[in-house]
């Protein structure tokens, strides 16, 4: 069982396995403390060993026989009371908004968001129900076909540190509406809050359909992603972690989706428009969680005719926003969520300055002593910098956004394809054609149109990239049928009408 502290108090939390909360091997746990004010314990997460995965991908394995044999409008029931339970959770969800602040860093209006809307994703899945149940049928001659789906079996869920609680609802209601059984593993960095809130959901299904366990990828990662009896692993995370699971997964032959990640183009087309809105829309697909989100916007392509007025415009509004503590009301930038991420991306500001390029850190600090303790970065807008650049061709993950002028519509294009990721991209215009021309062109998984990022995008449809930004996708049907695989069934003409 969690220990829920009060405020400031520090939380513990455990393993999930089987239905009961349970201590980690040993008993061993880990500290986590408060990106603003790196001194300050905000609580421990169990820290698991081998056994204590093996155990969990058994007691998951041992729950999949009876699950399986749920019907989808079963299953589908089951999430619409989550959904129920989560959205009426109001007391709770303050709690637990105001600790995910202090362990992530996030201001608190989007910790509140993250929290209050996870039963969202529950109700979308469970209403595919009837679509999920109809069978395909090829008639003969040669054969009668049904061609229908069936479960995997256990699936290991690995969530990051960035947006775990979102993230986690476009894998675990898909996994458990396809009829499988999971095992969930929170990133290390952002644990605390996802481990209450998955272990509350988890009591609510019969023993070993949702088991957790916390602790250190270095440690556990491989034993959980090689374990004989999971039979499917959906990641999400970096690309280099990526690559190491698929590497990992392959000598189980075990399918893996990947969702990596991102260096998302936006074009800014002649006659788009840049009113206040559209630049807040700019804005917040850019700093949004302090940039910290595989969709944001990171690379910004604006035609040369517009170029200075976006510049003026983004300027403005990064100059007028409060970085400090998230809890704070006032606060629209909090902290990044470690020491290595914000060391990735001030790398790179310095970097452009030293190659002598333009960068405006924006921003207002009201407490410089909090500042200078905290993992924080002001927005940081990069004028024209050179491709080569790291800040241009890596994946920043930061509040940090270089700006590019551009003069046609195939250059826009070429250089908004000129990357190995391919997750996410915009266009923005006021021409309907050429919004719909440009982004069929565009090498990406997903495209907003006059928008960018969480705000602008329908959870409906499948998410997922190209290149390296990963393999497979998540949400939406497709993100349902991932965690199955197709099983025909055939017989002479006429036998199965």
């Amino acid at each position: 069982m969690f220990s829920q502290g009060h405020d400031d108090q520090p939380v513990t939390t455990c393993n999930f396995i089987d239905g009961v909360a349970r201590p980690a091997e040993g008993g061993r746990t880990y500290s986590l403390y408060n990106p603003a004010r790196p001194d300050e314990l905000v609580g421990y997460a169990a820290l698991s060993s081998h056994r204590d995965v093996d155990a969990a991908v058994r007691a998951a394995h041992a729950a999949f026989s009876s699950w399986l044999k749920t019907s989808y409008v079963e299953r589908a029931a089951k999430l619409n009371e989550v959904a129920d339970f989560l959205e009426t959770e109001k007391g709770d969800v303050e709690y637990r908004s105001r600790l995910f602040c202090r362990e992530h860093g996030k201001i608190i209006k989007e910790t509140h968001l993250e929290v209050s809307r996870l039963g969202d994703r529950f109700r979308t899945t469970a209403a595919y129900a009837d679509r999920l149940e109809r069978d395909e049928i090829e008639h003969g001659p040669p054969f009668d076909t049904i061609i229908t789906r069936q479960p995997r079996g256990v699936a290991a869920l690995i969530v990051p540190w960035n947006w775990p609680l979102s993230i986690l609802g476009a894998k675990l209601p898909q996994a458990l509406m396809a009829g499988n059984t999971v095992v969930v593993k929170p990133s290390e960095l952002s644990v605390l809050v996802p481990s209450m809130t998955l272990q509350k959901i988890a009591e609510m299904f019969p023993p070993g359909v949702i088991n957790i366990v916390t602790g250190d990828a270095n440690e556990i990662g491989d034993g959980l992603v090689s374990h004989p009896l999971v039979r499917f692993v959906n990641f999400t995370g970096s690309v280099k972690i990526g690559k190491h699971v698929m590497k990992v997964a392959a000598d189980q032959m075990t399918p893996v989706t990947l969702e990596l990640g991102g260096n998302d183009p936006a074009i800014v087309c002649d006659d788009a428009k840049l009113d206040e809105k559209a630049l807040m829309k700019m804005y917040l697909g850019t700093f949004m969680s302090s940039g910290q989100i595989c969709m944001a916007l990171k690379r910004l392509y604006v035609h040369r005719s517009r170029y200075d007025e976006v510049v003026d415009g983004l300027t403005d509004l990064c100059e007028g926003m409060v970085v400090g503590d998230g809890l704070l009301p006032e606060t629209n930038i909090g902290p990044m969520n470690n020491a290595k991420q914000l060391k990735t991306v001030t790398d790179m500001i310095e970097q452009a300055r030293a190659a002598g390029v333009e960068v405006r850190e924006c921003g207002q600090v009201p407490d410089e002593e909090l500042y200078s303790r905290g993992y924080f970065q002001k927005p940081a807008l990069v004028y024209d910098p050179d491709h080569s650049l790291d800040i241009v061709c890596e994946e920043q993950f930061g509040p940090v956004l270089p700006i590019m002028p551009f003069d046609t519509e195939n250059e826009a294009v070429r250089l908004a394809n000129e990357s190995r990721f391919g997750l996410c991209s915009s266009v923005w215009t006021e021409d309907r054609d050429r919004a719909l021309r440009i982004s069929r062109q565009l090498e990406a998984g997903y495209t907003y149109l006059n928008g960018h990022g969480p705000m602008a995008q329908d959870f409906r449809g499948p998410f997922g990239g190209f290149k390296e930004s990963g393999i497979g996708r998540n949400l939406g049907y497709e993100g349902i049928v991932q965690f199955q695989g197709y099983h025909s069934i055939s017989s002479v003409p006429g036998w199965l009408a």
